[in-house]
């Protein structure tokens, strides 16, 4: 019942509740991020979400244009210089993410299940193995199982298997754990940047 229904009931509700309580601070931070540097607000990136389907995920964009095909690319570390000013600060309180609470009241994330992987990283979907293409089987999330078990940190093999785990035993209970879990690595700012590669040497890295 919970997996079928009462998640994604949970989600529009908690979607629409966040987009009317933030929305001074949408306004608030669309205004700064156009202030602070020349681009959109929003930053798109296509992702994989259910079933492996491609969408566009939704983030207040926190580095300049084209920041992905400069420097380290995916990987954004300490001291980044394509990280803008107020992009630190919306990088450091998670505020850059709200803007998937659209992607939420769309269908295309839930609250709580596996973020979503890039087309081309860690790898393409055609390199994911049977079993690793179960964490699919639900919609991603704005936060999961492995952001609260070592966030950007973890190894992308172990994060997948956290994510099956999840997709496994997903229930109201679990989802509860995570969201204050999550709350707890955003107070906090544990584990939010990348301090390495999170791919395994004999993987291609892009």
């Amino acid at each position: 019942m919970y997996r079928k229904f009462l998640k994604r009931a949970l989600d529009i509700v908690i979607s629409v509740g966040a987009l009317l309580v933030f929305s001074p601070l949408f306004l608030l931070t669309a205004i700064a991020i156009k202030l602070d540097s020349k681009g959109p607000v929003i930053f798109r990136q296509t992702r994989l979400g259910l079933g492996g389907r491609e969408f566009q995920m939704y983030k207040f964009r926190s580095m300049v244009v084209d920041a992905e095909h400069t420097g380290s690319g995916v990987y954004s570390g300490k001291g980044d210089a394509r990280v803008t000013r107020v992009g630190r600060i919306l990088r450091a309180a998670s505020i850059d993410e709200l803007p998937q609470a659209i992607n939420i009241l769309k269908g295309d994330m839930s609250l709580i299940g596996p973020r979503p992987p890039l087309t081309y990283h860690p790898w393409p979907l055609e390199q994911y193995t049977e079993e690793q293409r179960h964490m699919f089987d639900v919609r991603p999330g704005v936060t999961g199982w492995a952001q609260v078990h070592g966030r950007k940190d973890v190894e992308w093999h172990e994060r997948i298997r956290l994510n099956n785990w999840y997709v496994e035993h997903l229930s109201f209970g679990l989802d509860c754990k995570i969201f204050f879990m999550t709350i707890g690595k955003v107070l906090s700012n544990a584990d939010n940047e990348n301090k390495s590669s999170t791919v395994r040497p004999d993987q291609t890295e892009e």
